[in-house]
């Protein structure tokens, strides 16, 4: 926008409301290409020309293929709290201590709004920031902190607002995503597909936050809050990564009509919150099944408007500036709400739960492959209370090994009957190694 035309914005629809920008990696040279190439946009939409200001990186020196000539620079993130020009600090450098922390933390004692895209320091002091900014009297927005472009912190909190939510799903990184598509079309190892993400630049400095599900736990546990009205709660999640998901399993699956998906699920029982983002089998035809390569989809189930199927890209510097500019709009129209869609104080401490919800499960083992050996193991899930509904036998052909695959679906069991009788295979004699247990989730 030239000074002439932002002169002409400024007469026309009031103040600008003055963005310092923290982090100028992919996220945030996103949001500068937003602001600068859409701006008349931006101020007929919001009512007020949104501007940017100030911005801090670590090095000054780095081509970013921007023009920040504009801006003032800090060096250290936290001054953009304190600058006179700033009213909004928005935060995408990522990290939950260090300077994002303080940042925020600066940014809430000086009074001003702050949107991040930071998961992770919302997952471990979301409660007690919200508590701080509410007190403080200014807000905290993070719709880019899950599911990038999916903006369904704002269906939640407003859309949603009047249902009870009963449960909340999805497949929400979309690094292991990729990786268990790649793995199923291309028929490959995991080790494999892993080198090969790393080398696309899929995964984060430590790839273990996201196949060990830790990204993506962070996220359902914002989620949890928000639609169950507790405190953020990431330790009670239950996290199994994808590292031990096997090309045999994600093809036996198949075989069956099932695809294998690290899915998040959060749901309040009458035990209390159930939390857990692990690998499950889907059925191949649902939307979850058939959902490919890096992409995110979230499920919401409200008691009034049902089933509500939201997808979209996880990641990227267009979806997750797209939904950081969502909430610097809304900050700008006025739009004010609790952090996490009601006040920080009402917030309850949920009761963990371990899920206990019965849902059918998939049982790949190798026995014996001697008579008797499949009898000893259907009677340890019938002591266990399982019944069976699919069993098949694969010889394996051309091998001196005299061992057989077995498969089994069971019918609707409690995670901890599942357990009692994986425990009764060990002691049956016929077992090979260890037997593969995954939960088959109805969608």
């Amino acid at each position: 926008m030239t000074a002439a035309r932002l002169s002409d914005a400024l007469h026309t629809t009031g103040t600008p409301l003055r963005i310092g920008l923290a982090g100028l990696g992919t996220v945030g040279i996103g949001v500068v290409k937003i602001v600068q190439r859409h701006a008349d946009l931006i101020a007929a939409r919001a009512g007020r020309p949104v501007v940017i200001t100030a911005v801090s990186a670590r090095d000054k020196t780095k081509n970013r293929d921007a023009d920040l000539s504009a801006y003032a620079w800090e060096t250290d993130a936290v001054a953009l709290a304190a600058r006179d020009d700033v009213d909004v600090v928005v935060e995408v450098m990522g990290g939950h201590d260090g300077p994002a922390r303080a940042l925020t933390e600066a940014a809430i004692a000086a009074g001003k709004d702050i949107v991040t895209a930071n998961k992770a320091l919302l997952a471990h002091h979301g409660h007690a920031l919200a508590l701080a900014a509410e007190a403080a009297g200014c807000v905290i927005r993070f719709e880019a902190a899950v599911a990038g472009g999916i903006p369904v912190i704002k269906v939640l909190t407003e859309g949603l607002a009047g249902n009870r939510i009963t449960r909340v799903m999805g497949v929400m990184n979309g690094t292991c995503n990729y990786i268990l598509t790649r793995m199923q079309s291309a028929g490959l190892p995991y080790e494999t597909v892993f080198e090969e993400a790393r080398q696309l630049g899929y995964l984060e400095a430590d790839p273990n936050l996201d196949v060990g599900g830790i990204d993506a736990g962070h996220k359902l546990s914002l989620l949890s809050a928000i639609a169950f009205g507790t405190q953020v709660a990431f330790d009670h999640v239950e996290l199994e990564g994808i590292g031990n998901v096997s090309i045999e399993d994600i093809n036996l699956a198949d075989d069956m009509g099932y695809h294998i998906k690290l899915l998040g699920v959060a749901q309040m029982s009458g035990r209390g919150l159930e939390q857990r983002m692990t690998p499950c089998l889907v059925p191949a035809d649902s939307p979850l099944g058939q959902l490919q390569g890096g992409t995110n989809m979230v499920v919401l189930e409200g008691d009034s408007v049902g089933q509500i199927v939201m997808r979209g890209p996880g990641a990227g510097e267009g979806p997750t500036a797209s939904a950081v500019m969502g909430d610097v709009i809304d900050l700008a129209r006025g739009l004010r709400l609790s952090t996490f869609g009601r006040p920080a104080a009402s917030l309850v401490a949920a009761v963990p739960a371990k899920s206990a919800t019965p849902a059918p499960y998939y049982l790949r083992m190798t026995l014996l492959d001697k008579p008797g050996a499949l009898a000893k193991i259907a009677t340890a899930l019938g002591d266990a209370g399982i019944s069976i509904d699919q069993m098949r036998q694969i010889n394996q052909p051309n091998t001196q090994d005299e061992k057989a695959i077995v498969l089994i679906v069971t019918h609707k069991a409690a995670p901890a009957d599942i357990s009692h009788a994986l425990q009764s295979f060990a002691m049956t004699g016929v077992l090979v190694g260890a037997p593969v247990a995954i939960r088959i989730e109805e969608v």
